[in-house]
């Protein structure tokens, strides 16, 4: 059972399918791990913008998710907030008027289980892609990288924007559902249904991790 099937019409993703939407995506064997915006601002609602319990019950399997990733040898970039920019230049919408909070939002830390090692690329960014603004596109070039694995915060926001940006960019995308969270089941089940019909393909972090071995 998908995680939209409760608030899909029935038939509608026959019908879309049918039209030729909703394919799975071919997969290369050159995959990079992308963590997206999993810092205690996502997760503790001590912060204006943490999604609580949701991000908390994820946070085990992205932990796992990223523990196969460096055990395979897998490129890994986590994303963050950039204070400076959020500060000059606006982070989440409706922080854009409060310079503090946004500043506090985005320098916000990884929770003690996602501490970036040496080796992973941290990229901090303004706006919700990870590719906007930022050199992403050159690091995963230099790393030969052909198909992203993203997962992370918010599946509505900062997730689908990277992945439609790498859809864009040709890359075939993974989206590990039981890795991803929102403050919204709804919004969390109704863009995972939107990514599976258009911009890549919707998995468990079983299949994630059968790609990262396959390599």
């Amino acid at each position: 059972m998908a995680v939209w099937d409760e608030f899909v019409p029935a038939g509608e993703l026959d019908r879309l399918r049918a039209n030729g939407f909703g394919g799975e995506v071919e997969a290369g064997e050159r995959p990079c791990m992308l963590v997206v915006d999993v810092t205690l601002s996502f997760l503790s609602t001590d912060y204006p913008t943490g999604c609580g319990q949701p991000g908390w019950d994820r946070l085990p399997a992205i932990v796992k998710l990223l523990d196969t990733a460096r055990a395979a040898g897998i490129p890994r970039v986590l994303t963050c907030g950039s204070a400076p920019d959020a500060e000059f230049v606006g982070g989440a919408v409706k922080l854009s008027q409060d310079r503090e909070t946004a500043r506090r939002v985005h320098e916000a830390p990884f929770p003690p289980e996602l501490a970036p090692r040496d080796d992973e690329y941290v990229v901090a960014k303004a706006k919700a892609s990870a590719f906007f603004g930022t050199p992403l596109l050159t690091y995963l070039h230099r790393h030969d990288v052909d198909t992203l694995i993203v997962c992370g915060t918010t599946t509505s926001g900062c997730v689908r924007a990277t992945v439609v940006d790498a859809a864009s960019y040709g890359y075939p995308v993974l989206v590990p559902e039981d890795a991803c969270f929102d403050r919204s089941a709804f919004a969390h089940a109704a863009n995972l249904f939107d990514i599976q019909c258009k911009y890549g393909s919707v998995v468990d972090t079983a299949r994630a991790a059968q790609l990262m071995g396959q390599r």
